[in-house]
């Protein structure tokens, strides 16, 4: 009888709850944990720490008419230089995927250009023909704006209600940009604090599980306060780096645009309370939304909100195991595990079975700076800042990105359960 063979091997992986062992992959799985298997490939990882690739749930690959922001192939490679395998892509494009044809061809236009496995949401407006875009593979319904935004139609409170409903009857999630704006100056940072205040982030989120009658499942995005945090009951939840990072304070400059983003930048106070309250958090997405350095450099007023944070999302939290601020199986839960089990795919990790998605860092901070960054924006918020990047990063068993060098891996579309091919 022919022995078990792999076609690679991680030898010496440090497991999460301590142990030491080799993981044998083989077909884009995890075959073996234990003592490796006769492999074609092995790679020692004595020394060094290995993460599940993250799924970024929540990014903004822009491209068509926004591509000099960025599109998929540079949005994707930032997403593997900062060991994330599998982003969710939002609809809130141009034009907005509002229908199934719309749909297709940004699933087509991801598939031709995406350096890593992805995902797509569907617009949710009055008008959505929600089984259509179901049945084209949908991941989830969402970014839902319940709030005025850079991009993106707001949903009213009654067309909410019953688009609720209808994806209630499908077994579907729908993703929340929970929101108020109130009329005041909107000038500088801590005037868009003002303008998009805690109280409106919290009372739309109690507003929406309030009228959630049919228990369809939600999930709120970008969530920044602490008593957003406290107000969530009946959904999961995100938290943004910028938000953990990242304050209005924070900026030498109170008017820089590049701090401009939605939900605001809070104060150090209620950034220090989203870190207090990091056992709570559900899920770490980046809300990658990048702009040109132009378009952040106008007036604070006329600058379009959002972060490009997809490569960095992972190694500033790296960072954070090192320094002992959060523990390393926290970290794979709100970055791998929990995002998969939300949308319900297979987990990248640790177990037979698992996808055979990896990230390999050597523990060694290095510093944050634009020009090493893959974004095609060409900026970063959070320039100089701690980070631990990735040596190597595995796609379904294959080595797709070495020390700065991409190599082609097998990128797949991981359609929503509803997809009719």
């Amino acid at each position: 009888m022919m022995a078990a063979r792999a076609s690679l091997v991680l030898k010496n992986v440090t497991l999460p709850d301590g142990r030491v062992s080799d993981i044998s992959t083989g077909g884009g799985v995890v075959l073996h944990v234990g003592a490796g298997w006769p492999c074609d490939r092995m790679i020692d990882c004595t020394g060094l720490l290995v993460l599940p690739g993250a799924t970024d749930i929540h990014v903004h690959m822009r491209g068509g008419s926004q591509s000099g922001k960025e599109d998929w192939q540079t949005g994707s490679k930032s997403a593997l230089a900062g060991g994330v395998t599998l982003v969710v892509d939002q609809p809130n494009t141009v034009p907005p995927l509002t229908t199934p044809e719309l749909f297709a061809n940004r699933v087509r236009e991801a598939e031709g250009r995406s350096a890593c496995h992805f995902a797509i949401n569907s617009a949710l407006t009055a008008n959505t023909d929600i089984r259509r875009m179901w049945g084209a593979g949908a991941m989830a319904f969402g970014e839902t704006f319940y709030a005025p935004s850079s991009y993106g139609a707001i949903i009213g409170t009654s067309a909410l209600e019953r688009s609720l409903i209808a994806i209630r009857a499908l077994g579907g999630l729908v993703t929340i940009h929970a929101e108020k704006v109130n009329p005041v100056p909107d000038n500088d940072l801590a005037g868009h604090d003002r303008a998009r205040p805690v109280s409106g982030e919290m009372e739309s989120i109690q507003t929406v599980q309030m009228f959630n009658r049919s228990g369809c499942r939600l999930h709120f995005c970008h969530v920044s306060s602490t008593a957003s945090v406290d107000a969530v009951m009946k959904a999961s939840f995100e938290v943004t780096p910028h938000h953990l990072f990242l304050s209005y304070e924070s900026f030498s400059d109170p008017a820089d645009p590049e701090g401009k983003v939605n939900p605001p930048l809070r104060s150090e106070k209620e950034r220090k309370g989203l870190w207090a309250r990091w056992d709570r958090i559900d899920i770490i997405a980046s809300d990658h939304a990048p702009h040109t350095v132009k378009e952040k450099r106008a007036r604070f007023a006329d600058a379009p909100a959002g972060i490009p944070g997809v490569e960095t999302m992972i190694p500033l939290l790296v960072a954070k195991v090192l320094d002992r601020t959060i523990t390393l199986p926290s970290l794979i839960q709100k970055t791998s595990a929990g995002p998969a089990a939300l949308l319900g795919i297979p987990q990248a990790g640790f177990n037979t079975g698992d996808r055979a998605d990896f990230a390999i860092y050597e523990k060694v901070p290095a510093r944050i700076h634009a020009d090493n960054l893959h974004y095609r924006c060409g900026w970063t918020p959070y320039e100089g800042m701690p980070a631990v990047f990735p040596k190597k990063v595995i796609m379904d068993g294959i080595v797709v990105y070495h020390d700065g060098e991409f190599i082609r891996g097998t990128p797949r579309w991981f359609a929503g359960k509803g997809y009719r091919a």
